[in-house]
Formats: structure tokens, sequence, C-alpha cells
């Protein structure tokens, strides 16, 4: 089943795309244009990158997730389905939601060849999402939080629709704090990535503004204690790799 929403009409104020700064606009529909993109090359352009690390990451991250039977899971920004296929077997009746239609397209054609039946697709815009409130026992949103125009509404919006008891877990690029790895990483997503990119998936600019993204996104503790200001109590990271990837948990008591 697939919904769709409209996401309204953004502040008018200055954000960063990559190391730009742009209308609000101009970055959602920017955004929008690298996601569309990228779509059918995402997962092989992820496997490239990560060196396939990325699958162990997400294996980790819906561990700490726990799903359960009976219980109702937004996965946000989840278009290709990564974390919802791998929480469909707990029996937990999963949304998956992204702003791109391109991306939500991919996963649910990945969902029918994997025979994998039972997840509702909805478009939505993580700003204002169009469910009710305390409709959720978890939200998860993997990799794309950084992507959102304003994080702090993103935020708010998990918040709301989470029960009372709802856990938010997000699983995100940060910024890795082992100096030596630090720099070849730094090397790596500069040099490298791009040239990835323009190989495999035709689009080195795309893959150039997902690096530039990762460095804007604030480090482990500040976006920890924007969770905290969210409303979000019991807040905790736990870094992979020294911090360049880095589970944020909350809950809504």
């Amino acid at each position: 089943m697939t919904t769709d929403t409209n996401p309204g009409t953004p502040a008018p104020d200055s954000v960063s795309f990559g190391y730009e700064q742009v209308s609000p606009e101009e970055k959602e529909a920017r955004v929008g244009a690298v996601f569309s993109n990228v779509a059918r090359n995402y997962d092989r352009m992820n496997d490239a990158m990560s060196g396939g690390m990325h699958r162990l990451w997400k294996d980790r991250f819906v561990r700490r997730v726990k799903p359960r039977t009976g219980e109702a899971i937004l996965d946000m920004a989840g278009g290709t389905g990564d974390i919802a296929f791998r929480m469909a077997a707990s029996g937990a009746a999963i949304t998956v939601s992204d702003i791109n239609q391109d991306m939500l397209d991919v996963g649910i054609e990945r969902a029918a060849k994997r025979g994998i039946d039972g997840l509702e697709w909805s478009r939505q815009n993580a700003e204002e999402l169009g469910f009710a409130d305390a409709a959720f026992d978890a939200y998860t949103i993997a990799f794309g939080i950084r992507n959102v125009t304003h994080i702090d509404r993103a935020l708010a919006e998990a918040h709301r629709v989470l029960k009372r008891g709802g856990r938010f877990f997000c699983l995100e690029f940060s910024t890795t704090e082992w100096p030596v790895f630090a720099d070849v990483y730094d090397a790596y997503s500069h040099r490298v990535v791009p040239q990835l990119g323009k190989a495999i998936a035709g689009d080195a600019d795309s893959y150039r503004y997902l690096v530039e993204s990762i460095r804007r996104f604030p480090p482990m503790k500040e976006f920890q204690a924007m969770i905290g200001t969210s409303g979000f109590k019991h807040t905790k990271v736990e870094p992979i790799l020294g911090g360049l990837v880095a589970i944020h948990s909350g809950w809504k008591v």
C-alpha cells in the first residue's frame, strides 16, 4: 500500500547543501534530485563505498531496535527497504517512509523480488509526517537524517508519532575520533568516493554531495543533545569505528 502527503512550505532561512548555503526550498529540491539520480545504484554504491560493511552496521542497528511481534514501527528515509527487510521477520507492522518516490519504488520492487509481503510504503516528509500522534512503538532512520532540511523538526515529529515508552533509533555517519583513521577516511571519501560514483552510477556530483553532507552533520555528542532537546530521555550514542558511524537512541517517556 502506498500513500502520499504534501510536505508543506519550509521557512525562508538558509541551510546547508553540502558545503553550500541555500534556501530550504532549494535544498529539498536538490536532495530530491540526488536521491532520484542514485536510487537504482544506491545499494551497489553502498557496497562499493563501505566494502560491504554497511550490511554489518545495519544488522547491528536492527539488533539494537529489537522489533517485536505486534509492534508498529516507522522506518523513515527507508526507501530501498534495507532496514525494513531486516525487521520484517519479527512480526512487527512496518511502515517504510521516504520523501523520494524513486527510492520507494526501488524498495517496492526489491520487496516483490524477495517475496516480502506486509510492508506499508508511504511517501512522507520527515519534518511533517501525516501520521497521528502516538501511532508507533518505534521509529528508525538509517543514513537519512543528515539529508533532512531541518533536523530539529524531524526529531520533533519522531517524538510526536511515538507512543509513551516508544523508542527512537538513528544510524548515521559521524566524525571518527581515531586520528590516523580519520585522516585516511577523509582522503578516501573526498577523492575516491566521487570517482566510484562516476564509475558505478555515472554520477560523481551526487556522491560528492553525500560526502559533504557527512562532514556538515553535527558531531556525536551534539546530535545526542539535539535528540534530548526534542523531548527524548535516556539518550545514548554507540560509536562504530571510533564514530565513523554511530547508533543514536532515545525513549519517549
